[in-house]
């Protein structure tokens, strides 16, 4: 599958100019970040919070603790969905009514199910970490029993989803461009800053290559 198909659920009707369903550009934009925003309903209130996942192939990899509420009710609804989204750059414009922002966002839909197969479970927590951080799960000790039994995980399937982009500049009236006022870009990205030893035995080692390799990728 190139693209996902459009339907009510999914298709983007403010500013449709901007969204596509490509299913490459989406899954991009997925392994851009590490924060989804997940909305689920709890005793009736909806509610929405960030949280950490991963991503495999077409799968999306929440964990927690077996009383967390947000995953407890995406099992009971046996659906989900899920927004990340990258601010790229403030969009200055010559009036209050063109200022805008430049972003990267995708919205996923689909179904939930608990992972209880302990092989499973473990390698969907190994895709989990290296979305993280590549090679890092080779850089710390195995979970023990009770780590791994008190660790709730949930797959997500993504049915289908879409994401708009927007990456260009300011869009202002004609009549306007010709105004002593200033207008273009704020450029905004998230860059990772030189690793930080915790006390003890890591001030004394040297920093793993995995660490210093996402240093060098996102500073």
């Amino acid at each position: 599958m190139n693209a996902y198909q459009k339907s009510k659920l999914n298709s983007v009707k403010r500013g449709a100019i901007r969204a596509t369903y490509d299913v490459e550009k989406i899954h991009t934009i997925l392994d851009a970040g590490f924060i989804g925003y997940v909305g689920y309903v709890f005793q009736g209130k909806a509610i929405t919070i960030p949280m950490a996942y991963g991503r495999k192939d077409n799968t999306i990899i929440l964990h927690g603790s077996h009383a967390n509420r947000m995953l407890t009710s995406l099992l009971e609804a046996k659906e989900m969905s899920m927004t990340v989204m990258h601010l790229d750059a403030l969009v200055l414009a010559r009036s209050g009514f063109h200022h805008s922002v430049n972003y990267r966002s995708a919205t996923l839909f689909g179904r939930v199910r608990k992972v209880a197969n302990k092989k499973e479970k473990n390698d969907l927590l190994f895709y989990f970490m290296e979305h993280m951080m590549k090679g890092r799960w080779d850089g710390i000790r195995e979970m023990n029993t009770a780590e791994f039994d008190r660790t709730l995980v949930v797959e997500m399937t993504i049915e289908t989803a879409s994401a708009k982009i927007r990456d260009v500049g300011v869009a202002d009236e004609p009549e306007d461009y010709e105004l002593d006022v200033w207008a273009g870009l704020m450029p905004i990205k998230q860059v990772a800053e030189y690793p930080i030893a915790d006390k003890g035995k890591p001030e004394q080692m040297e920093i793993p290559k995995h660490i210093l390799d996402y240093y060098e990728q996102n500073k």
